[in-house]
């Protein structure tokens, strides 16, 4: 076997020889809701930048709290908008001031040249809704935003929500090695100092249609201090069902300790992940009485600092490694073993390659372009 370092890059969608090649080079459909931030991180009156596969958005939110994004440039001299300041409800460009209103469209009155009112360009508007404490986009066809469905958490709403951790990074690799990662339990390894799921067994998986349903007969949530919170004795924490539900990832065991994974591609090497984990309930360590609800907010505060950030960190450390071992050896010959991984590619592949084809039928606007 040839150990050299790969000189070339590695090959794009359509130049690509096998299923692993093929899946690294892939964007994701645009037509679909994506989490590009978390509520929190931005105050009213500001603005910051998202990127979805290398096309760039600016994101502002309102004095009076409403968030808006355009396309990240204004249409003057092409300087990007989230360079500039929130104004009311419009946001300014830094240089020469124009404005542009949440539809994409001149707001402001000043003067350019002999015939201003024929200088009026727009640019590019984007849907925006806000749940589960994030911000959502639909980068792809607007008038397609209505088909779709932001992913139903009944457990995160409501006076009888369930406590939730809720954390984001930009990871430097492929969505598609994030999703890998998260639903192929062979890497235990990995994970053996805090331990949240051990002996992972596939028992069962099947696509239908866009989703990979799979399960896994492990011990979930066994670490030295984690496995102290969770009621083994009340709870089948033996068993995981997960689901590769295209673009997202959710996972349920026993339907009371749950987390979905929505991922924002940023382009071939970056991507930025969204993990809500959250649990119906857990117990006080060494005793079988539950964490009143109203302390379980405060728990789940320091869980995510000491216990779910560390573990996801560990997962950040590999997949990168991954990224980096696969520009260096894209040509190597792919060595897979659980079969599970091939599914989850296969449907990602497939879904841009029609999302392409559709595009080159005309199906998709030119404006909102992702090629």
């Amino acid at each position: 076997m040839n150990l050299q370092a790969t000189a070339e890059a590695p090959p794009g969608f359509y130049e690509s020889t096998n299923l692993r090649q093929k899946v690294r080079a892939t964007g994701l459909d645009p037509n679909y809701w994506y989490a590009v931030e978390e509520v929190r991180n931005m105050k009213p009156g500001s603005v910051t930048e998202v990127v979805f596969w290398k096309q760039s958005i600016a994101l502002y939110r309102t004095k009076e709290g409403d968030f808006n994004a355009l396309e990240n440039r204004c249409a003057h001299r092409q300087i990007k908008l989230s360079l500039g300041d929130v104004d009311g409800c419009t946001l300014v460009c830094p240089y020469h001031g124009w404005s542009y209103d949440n539809a994409g469209r001149r707001a402001d009155n000043r003067k350019e040249g002999d015939n201003p009112e024929k200088i009026r360009p727009s640019i590019t508007s984007y849907p925006v809704k806000v749940r589960y404490g994030l911000v959502w986009l639909f980068p792809g066809d607007p008038e397609r935003a209505a088909e779709q469905e932001i992913p139903d958490i009944p457990e995160l709403e409501g006076k009888d929500r369930w406590a939730c951790a809720s954390l984001n990074f930009t990871w430097s690799a492929h969505h598609s090695m994030v999703i890998d990662n998260v639903s192929d339990f062979t890497h235990a390894h990995l994970h053996r100092k805090y331990r949240p799921f051990e002996g992972a067994t596939l028992t069962k998986f099947e696509t239908v249609g866009d989703d990979v349903h799979l399960s896994y007969d492990t011990h979930v949530g066994r670490g030295r201090i984690s496995g102290l919170f969770v009621d083994h004795k009340k709870l089948n924490t033996n068993q995981m069902d997960l689901c590769y539900k295209y673009p997202y990832q959710w996972s349920n065991t026993d339907n009371a300790i749950k987390h979905w994974l929505f991922v924002l591609p940023i382009d071939e090497r970056t991507s930025r992940v969204f993990f809500l984990f959250y649990f119906k309930s857990l117990k006080l360590p060494y005793l079988p009485i539950r964490i009143p609800r109203v302390l379980m907010d405060v728990v789940m505060r320091i869980s995510h600092r000491w216990l779910i950030a560390p573990l996801l960190d560990q997962d950040r450390y590999a997949i990168e490694a991954e990224q980096e071992g696969y520009e260096n050896f894209w040509d190597a010959r792919p060595v897979e073993f659980n079969p599970v991984v091939k599914a989850f590619q296969e449907v990602t592949v497939r879904k841009w390659q029609e999302f392409l084809e559709n595009k080159e039928a005309g199906g998709q606007s030119p404006s909102h372009s992702t090629g």
